[in-house]
């Protein structure tokens, strides 16, 4: 069955993109099944439903209800393989 998730930043093109496409190879290369959904951080809540994790490559205001990290190291480089290390905790529970 596949994941979803949900990737997101201000406006749904620059980094968000990035780090879309980093976790769409971590996933590919460690076998996960994944749906990958792009959006701006404010359309996060409007589709929630079956999501297991939510990168956001901005500040989160608010829970969601599952699990979210920051996408900033696939962006920077600092912190990349942990930050691939904790999705593939979140995503293998």
């Amino acid at each position: 069955m596949k994941k979803k998730i949900i990737v997101a930043c201000g406006g749904a093109v620059a980094t968000s993109t990035i780090a879309a496409k980093k976790v769409e190879e971590l996933c590919r290369q460690y076998g996960v099944e994944a749906e990958i959904c792009q959006m701006k951080i404010s359309e996060v809540e409007e589709h929630l439903e079956g999501t297991v994790l939510i990168v956001a490559t901005v500040r989160a205001k608010k829970e969601y209800g599952v699990p979210l990290v920051s996408g900033m190291p696939f962006i920077t480089g600092i912190g990349a393989e942990e930050l691939q290390d904790r999705i593939l905790e979140i995503l293998r529970s």
